[in-house]
């Protein structure tokens, strides 16, 4: 295994050499998470480190808070994305590193193990890892003249036409230019991180997380040619649906945040504060992607030569 490059290793001042504040959180109600809590906090208290927790049911995330009084240097969320979600939510406006242990299925954020856990705070430790910023969006949902909301997220805004279920309009404007009318069941704008949700199962692109981009997918466009687009996040996108169907919907990370009314205008654009998630060096990008996705890169049973790999840089059982 190739250790990290000086370059690749977290910027100077990102983390503080030790001991750390950490913060453990995660749903109270999934199973395991108590003992995988207490297990986490005494690994850490072994090695010095000031360790609180909180472990709460998923419905006491809806809402930010303000976290600053901790201030905390490490973010333990133990869980699965969702649960990544919902904290990076919580967190608001006051982000800090992340690392996700996965106790649930798929796992792309959250993706250390419960076995690898102490191998990672090891490499912790040593300076073995990186740290990855990662975009986050900014959605405002404007009624005339009016802000009736404003929601950070990580992954995507999506506008759903809801029912009855017929297709809504959706004009695209970037930077104050009309691109395209997409005519279709919603439209997904997904940063990178969000690439491997809700827009990867409609058909849109896999975009690699540390890119500056965000991705248009329409759901069931009437126009074929209507395609996923990718375009710079540098620039400022507003989404207006003249026309929305009694249940259509913004929804930003699978939490609907407001009803639509005809003309409202959905701004979408990059937000200030990054979500910034810890990666050791046992879980590359393209790994993570080749074991979620079983992309297995040759015919069934063959060896890491034959799909490519060297075989010294990465084993396989």
């Amino acid at each position: 295994m190739t250790p990290l490059r000086p370059e690749d290793r977290l910027p100077s001042g990102s983390l503080p050499r030790g001991p750390w504040n950490v913060l453990i959180v995660g749903p109270s109600e999934l199973a395991g998470v108590e003992a995988e809590a207490s297990r986490v906090e005494a690994m850490l208290d072994c090695q010095g480190h000031h360790v609180s927790r909180r472990l709460a049911p998923r419905s006491a995330w809806q809402d930010r808070e303000d976290v600053s009084a901790e201030r905390p240097d490490l973010i333990i969320v133990l869980g699965g994305d969702g649960s990544i979600l919902r904290t990076a939510r919580w967190l608001g406006y006051q982000q800090a590193p992340v690392l996700g242990v996965n106790l649930g299925r798929l796992g792309f954020l959250a993706d250390v193990s419960s076995d690898e856990v102490e191998k990672a705070f090891t490499d912790l430790a040593a300076g073995r890892f990186r740290c990855v910023d990662h975009l986050m969006l900014e959605c405002d949902i404007l009624r005339g003249r009016t802000t009736i909301h404003r929601e950070l997220g990580l992954n995507e805004t999506s506008i759903l036409a809801g029912p009855p279920f017929s297709m809504i309009e959706i004009a695209l404007h970037v930077d104050g230019e009309l691109a395209t009318t997409y005519r279709a069941d919603g439209l997904i704008v997904s940063t990178p991180v969000g690439s491997t949700a809700h827009n990867l199962s409609a058909g849109g692109p896999i975009v690699r997380k540390d890119l500056e981009a965000f991705i248009f997918t329409p759901l069931n466009p009437h126009t074929l040619t209507n395609r996923p687009v990718v375009d710079s996040a540098a620039r400022e996108y507003e989404l207006v649906v003249p026309q929305p169907n009694p249940g259509s919907a913004c929804v930003v990370d699978g939490r609907v945040i407001a009803s639509l009314a005809p003309g409202d205008r959905i701004r979408v654009r990059r937000a200030a504060p990054r979500f910034t998630l810890i990666q050791t060096r046992e879980h590359g990008y393209y790994r993570t992607l080749r074991e979620k996705l079983s992309w297995g890169g040759g015919a069934r049973g063959a060896g890491p030569q034959a799909a490519g790999e060297s075989p010294a840089r990465e084993p396989t059982s």
